[in-house]
């Protein structure tokens, strides 16, 4: 019984990543490691010590790492831009993000 149901619950999550697959036109795996990258970037901003870095977006598209968002000064948004290259799989970063002196 136990795998039985096991296998339903394994084919509903593959029709369901197969599902993201045709939306999005990634593969299951680049979903994951984007979603990964992008924890990552949010792990490392909130763990920097120099800056809040709560008002940053950032989405991942097969690695391209796009920041949204506002920093108080031109040096918080390099120091963004330099966390978020530290972070595996990161291959280019488009910083939008805007300066608004606090």
């Amino acid at each position: 019984m136990m795998t039985r149901m096991t296998h339903i619950m394994f084919g509903l999550a593959l029709v369901t990543l197969v599902g993201c697959q045709s939306t999005t036109g990634k593969t299951a795996g680049q979903t994951i490691d984007d979603a990964s990258i992008t924890a990552a970037v949010h792990s490392k901003l909130a763990s920097d010590r120099l800056s809040n870095f709560t008002r940053i977006d950032v989405d991942t598209e097969r690695g391209v790492v796009t920041l949204n968002g506002v920093v108080g000064t031109a040096e918080q948004k390099m120091r963004v831009a330099e966390l978020t290259r530290e972070v595996n799989g990161v291959r280019t970063i488009n910083n939008n993000l805007q300066i608004q002196p606090q």
